[in-house]
């Protein structure tokens, strides 16, 4: 017997149906043409390689657990890859971006589609170019929302403002990576850093605008900040306004309110701004954090955060900012993030340990004839000066390509010494192409030591892959039998780019649950460039769900 269904049944079921394909993963598509536009700052104009003739670029959005494809097609006379900064690529290596560790670069004239799904993540996250110094100009937001129906773990905002911090030279940025490797010293730094790229005015250039926060009074906005800058850790601060911060690099955090952030290269973070002041202009600024003896652009980038209904007139209200090695600043706000470890958003910290690793960071100096000292700074992680290979890492463990790198990076340094007391006299470094080898699922703690080998400096360091749990951090030289007592194994703040403080020390963790070949540098772009860099491979686990899939027929080639 057939059974007549009624038309406001048939409503119903039909309202149903595209509610629960509305509420299902979508696909987004973007297209990424790298090109060079015009850009005039500072009072002086240069060409600068662009996505879609923005800078900063694009900002991509989607939803967690969304499927992402974007096209890029290389316009410019460069290599191109892009990073998709803290994107776990969960088996999808070969969409995470670094040339030669994932991928061959994209050559001139060629396209390739980054295909990634966001599963289980959601905030601010961003992409940036991975190849020569590129980043400088090639880079933008990646906002992940929430499923639809799933709200913040904290007051819905009135309205959301990306803000990317990042810094500007009037020269070719290619030509000052080039002058240095060329003469074996430091690049030149910045001229400005900038604010969603603009500097404000500066010395020399009172006309250069700054960028223009419109906002009303009485609400509350969620400002999503990116430090994009290549070589310099920020302070930011707005004039008579806190701060609450809930999230660092897509990972919610237990509320707290500053009135000023420390934002390493890399890293991301999400706070509340509420708009309880006189109706006015107040400003924003962006100033650099070193504490260590090294030159840094001393300049601070302004913009101003403009009240609706305030006359041009009114003058912007000031800020104090901090010294520039104002290090209790940057402590205080380090030592206050903690993960949120709620129901919704459990901390799920590694307790038993399969690798534990231990890593100097450090600088040295090696040989070249044709330098203007005879000899080249480098960089390192346990002595290693990582060496780029031919063709990607990941093309050669996949295909078992022999000859490419080794699996015996080494866990620990080759000699033990007070690191960050007095330093051995020989500064030299091995040179190698050297990965450390992780079963699918073990359990990883890295030390991350900083050393005075030339002088002590904050390393930000970024792992691909994977977000890990920030356990410890301290100041002179790790004690392994003291220090492990005190480690945070209940909510420590989870990250994908942490500060190693000068002289001093951090300690991470994390689950090697996701297969490929995956990158750790530290964000500093000099750095990475000298070979403070290496890289994990982790093998497959069991079956499909736990196997790299294979790389996609566009993979670029070498």
């Amino acid at each position: 017997m057939a059974v007549v269904m009624g038309p406001w049944i048939v409503l119903v079921l039909l309202l149903a149906c595209l509610l629960s394909v509305s509420m299902e993963a979508r696909v987004r598509h973007y297209k990424f043409n790298v090109v060079m536009k015009n850009a005039t700052r500072l009072c002086s104009t240069k060409p600068i390689v662009t996505v879609n003739g923005k800078f900063p670029g694009p900002t991509i959005y989607a939803r967690e657990d969304d499927t992402v494809l974007i096209k890029v097609v290389n316009h410019v006379k460069y290599n191109v890859s892009i990073h998709w900064h803290g994107v776990r690529q969960l088996r999808t290596g070969w969409a995470d971006g670094p040339a030669y560790i994932t991928q061959c670069p994209i050559q001139p004239g060629q396209a390739y589609v980054y295909n990634f799904t966001l599963t289980g993540q959601r905030g601010t996250l961003w992409w940036h170019a991975h190849i020569l110094w590129l980043r400088a100009t090639v880079h933008g937001a990646l906002v992940i929302l929430p499923k639809l129906g799933v709200p913040y773990p904290f007051p819905k905002p009135h309205m959301e403002q990306v803000i990317i911090l990042g810094e500007w030279w009037k020269s070719d940025t290619e030509a000052v990576i080039n002058e240095a490797l060329k003469s074996g010293l430091a690049p030149n730094v910045s001229d400005a850093h900038t604010i969603n790229g603009f500097s404000g005015p500066v010395q020399g250039c009172s006309s250069q605008e700054g960028f223009k926060l419109e906002a009303e009074p009485g609400k509350t906005y969620l400002l999503r900040i990116i430090n994009a800058a290549l070589n310099e850790e920020l302070f930011f601060k707005i004039a008579g306004h806190q701060f609450t911060v809930v999230e660092v690099d897509a990972v919610y955090t237990k509320p707290f309110k500053t009135n000023t952030i420390t934002i390493a290269p890399g890293q991301t973070t999400n706070v509340l701004l509420t708009t309880n002041q006189a109706t006015g202009k107040y400003l924003v600024a962006a100033s650099p954090f070193m504490d260590a003896a090294i030159l840094v652009d001393n300049t601070t980038a302004t913009a101003t955060l403009h009240y609706s209904g305030t006359l041009s007139s009114t003058v912007t209200t000031l800020t104090a900012l901090p010294p520039k090695n104002a290090t209790p600043v940057a402590t205080s706000f380090t030592d206050s993030l903690r993960s949120l470890n709620s129901k919704e958003f459990p901390s799920k910290v590694p307790l038993e340990i399969d690798h534990s690793l231990f890593f100097t960071i450090s600088l040295g100096v090696n040989p070249c004839p044709t330098c203007v000292n005879g000899s080249r700074v480098v960089a390192d992680i346990n002595n290693v000066s990582f060496v780029m290979p031919k063709i990607s890492l990941l093309q050669a463990h996949f295909f078992n390509i022999s000859g490419v790198f080794t699996d015996d990076f080494p866990a620990k340094p080759p000699v033990v010494y007070n690191f960050t007391g007095t330093q051995p006299t020989n500064f030299a470094t091995t040179n190698g192409t050297r990965l450390y080898r992780l079963a699918y699922n073990s359990t990883v703690q890295i030390v991350l030591q900083d050393t005075g080998m030339i002088t002590p400096e904050n390393h930000p360091i970024h792992l691909h892959g994977f977000n890990f749990f920030v356990v410890g951090r301290g100041i002179g030289n790790f004690n392994s039998k003291k220090n492990p007592k005190n480690f945070n194994l209940v909510d420590p703040v989870e990250r994908n780019t942490v500060g190693v403080p000068a002289g001093g020390w951090t300690a991470i963790r994390f689950r090697a649950d996701n297969p490929g070949v995956w990158f750790m540098h530290c964000h500093l772009e000099i750095h990475t460039t000298w070979g403070l860099k290496m890289a994990f491979v982790v093998d497959n686990g069991k079956g499909p769900n736990e196997s790299l899939l294979p790389p996609p027929s566009d993979l670029p080639k070498c």
